[in-house]
């Protein structure tokens, strides 16, 4: 069984090679935490995306459609929690040894070669998310191909369809999110249909199905799943049919233009001062404020999913909920400070985890 304790391990791609005979609990448990962590792994690039939209350009378009999928993100990886802990698992969120470190590779070694990092909103941020979410056959624009996220959650479905007896329905969480989108509650996972629907969810929201782009669970109607969004904006095109036989789509629709952004420059590894970024007392404070709150989310998570008490489990839930939203004001005012040298960048978050709470 691969090593998944370190976030940059090729664990995935470990776990995708052994024979479906080999996919037992063990399997199941690995796999799913380290789909805990995937998902995890796109919602700081996603969100520096989004925070780094000026606020008079926070409307329909681009805005609201990286919106849309920050929030589906999130549910599915309090679905990918629900279904470990189903089995009987354990999720490890805080964890020091796990939390996806930018710029820096997929957890478990999905999409290899591509380096996810942190900066504002740009045609080369859109490509780069198009490429997390990239599925193995799309409708258009096939980019490079390698293990994907759908097929990962397909390995999965199949482990739970040949070992439904794994399923016992321990500390489920449940969330109504229904105001950000269909199927975006986060529910319990108590037999082998529920983990299916879930499953279902988190693949098609990302990635559409082999004959549509479109979210099969949208928040709006005709709204396309995650990679077609982002090659939307990418394109500043809607996805549109041309032709019905045979079908194919391109992007000639209606214009999405791009709003206007802060320059948030891309974090360097380890952080800005880690990177040879001076640093001011202001800027210090205002990373150290957001990777405390950051840490502290995940360290509510992390005990939601562990306690065998449903009412602590909903109030560290919520802990985490609260913190999620203190993110923003740190973020935009790290955003909204140029660095120094001149070449009109601004900082942004670290999405750094740090040490234990006082």
């Amino acid at each position: 069984m691969p090593d998944v304790r370190r976030n940059r391990s090729d664990a995935i791609v470990e776990l995708m090679a052994m024979p479906a005979a080999e996919h037992d609990e063990t399997w199941l448990k690995e796999a799913l935490q380290q789909a805990v962590m995937l998902e995890l792994a796109t919602l700081p690039p996603y969100l520096c995306g989004l925070w780094s939209i000026r606020e008079a350009d926070r409307g329909p378009g681009v805005f609201e459609a990286l919106h849309a999928i920050v929030f589906d993100e999130m549910s599915h990886m309090g679905l990918a929690c629900n279904m470990l802990t189903t089995i009987g698992g354990m999720p490890r969120i805080a964890d020091a040894d796990l939390v996806p470190t930018y710029p820096g590779p997929l957890p478990g070694g999905v999409q290899p070669g591509l380096s996810v990092s942190l900066t504002g909103l740009s045609k080369q941020a859109l490509d780069m998310y198009s490429r997390i979410e990239r599925p193995d056959d799309p409708v258009v624009e096939d980019l490079d191909a390698h293990t994907s996220i759908g097929a990962f959650y397909t390995a999965i479905l199949e482990a739970f369809r040949s070992r439904p007896e794994l399923i016992k329905g321990t500390r489920q969480l449940e969330r109504n999110m229904s105001s950000h989108g269909e199927g975006n509650d986060i529910v319990a996972l108590t037999s082998l249909g529920d983990v299916e629907t879930a499953l279902k969810v988190i693949k098609e929201q990302g990635e559409g199905t082999a004959a549509s782009p479109d979210n099969p669970f949208p928040g709006d109607t005709g709204e396309p799943a995650h990679f077609y969004a982002f090659r939307e904006m990418f394109h500043g095109r809607r996805l549109i049919r041309v032709s019905d036989d045979p079908p194919r789509f391109d992007f000639q629709g209606e214009e999405i233009p791009m709003p206007r952004t802060f320059p948030m420059a891309t974090v360097p590894a380890g952080g800005w001062a880690e990177g040879g970024v001076p640093v001011s007392d202001d800027v210090r404070e205002h990373l150290g404020a957001f990777n405390r709150r950051y840490s502290s989310l995940l360290r509510f998570l992390e005990r939601a999913w562990r306690t065998e008490q449903p009412s602590t489990a909903a109030q560290m839930l919520n802990g985490a909920i609260g913190q999620m939203f203190q993110l923003e004001e740190p973020a935009r005012a790290l955003m909204e400070t140029p660095l120094p040298g001149g070449s009109g960048q601004t900082y942004g978050p670290e999405f750094r985890f740090v040490g234990d709470e006082p």
